[in-house]
């Protein structure tokens, strides 16, 4: 099975640049499902149910979240309604949602996790992300399924990392999402496991993580806290595409895609 997952995108530019390639890179790579992970595919940040929709349409099977996720009221039914859309399940005190979802297309089942990092994060109430991940593999487990992917968002390389490595054999593909900044370090572990550090993002390529340069520059330089605001221009797309056996779980390759327009 041929599991693309793609990076943070980025508001309505990156939704409406993956909505143009994402059918094509489907078709060309033979990508079988398709993970997204959406928790700032709202504009200004967050998602939205409109947003998510957009997601969906592009060719989304199911959409992972971070600590943006909750920023918006209005989507706190839609996680309760819609299984498809997750949002990091060791979250403290989140009553919306969850962080464990499953594909089934009949032929076969896949599960998707999704946990957040505690390293750099504000919160510090985030519940232990190995732990909730040993669980929520079980689950997964119990329920017959032999293909898991995890999303881990978080900000710190040695945190994912760690992470990657303490799974490795238990799922079959960890990837990390939140920096925005795609890592060359894609590999599958020594117990199979799919890993890349960072996945990137999909969004405008003349930005810094999504948001207009000068605004981001001014800030680090002068402390001018302007709002963040979406940068336009090119976009590109960041993912990672992981074959799994579907008999043993377990990666057989992995391929790491950037795709930019001209």
């Amino acid at each position: 099975m041929r599991i693309l997952a793609i990076g943070d995108v980025c508001g309505s530019i990156g939704c409406r640049y993956l909505q143009s390639v994402l059918p094509k890179i489907k078709r060309e790579k033979n990508i079988d499902a398709v993970i997204v992970n959406g928790e700032n595919s709202a504009d200004g940040n967050g998602i939205t149910p409109e947003s998510a929709a957009m997601l969906f349409n592009c060719g989304a099977d199911i959409i992972t979240g971070g600590n943006h996720t909750l920023r918006r009221k209005e989507v706190y039914d839609y996680l309760d309604e819609n299984e498809f859309v997750l949002r990091p399940h060791n979250l403290p005190n989140a009553s919306f949602g969850r962080g464990y979802g499953v594909v089934d297309f009949g032929f076969t089942r896949f599960a998707v996790i999704n946990v957040s990092g505690k390293i750099y994060f504000e919160d510090k109430t985030i519940e232990n992300p190995f732990t909730v991940a040993d669980e929520l593999i079980e689950r997964a487990k119990a329920d017959g399924i032999k293909i898991i992917l995890v999303d881990f968002h978080a900000e710190a390389t040695s945190e994912k990392r760690a992470l990657g490595l303490y799974l490795d054999g238990k799922a079959s593909a960890v990837f990390g999402t939140h920096t925005h900044v795609q890592t060359a370090d894609e590999q599958i572990l020594s117990g199979g496991t799919g890993y890349i550090t960072d996945l990137g993002m999909t969004g405008p390529i003349d930005s810094v993580l999504g948001v207009k340069s000068e605004i981001i520059i001014n800030r680090l330089k002068s402390n001018d806290m302007s709002k963040f605001v979406l940068a336009e221009g090119k976009c590109m797309l960041n993912g990672c595409i992981f074959d799994i056996d579907e008999n043993t779980g377990i990666t057989q390759k992995i391929e790491r895609i950037y795709i930019s327009e001209e």
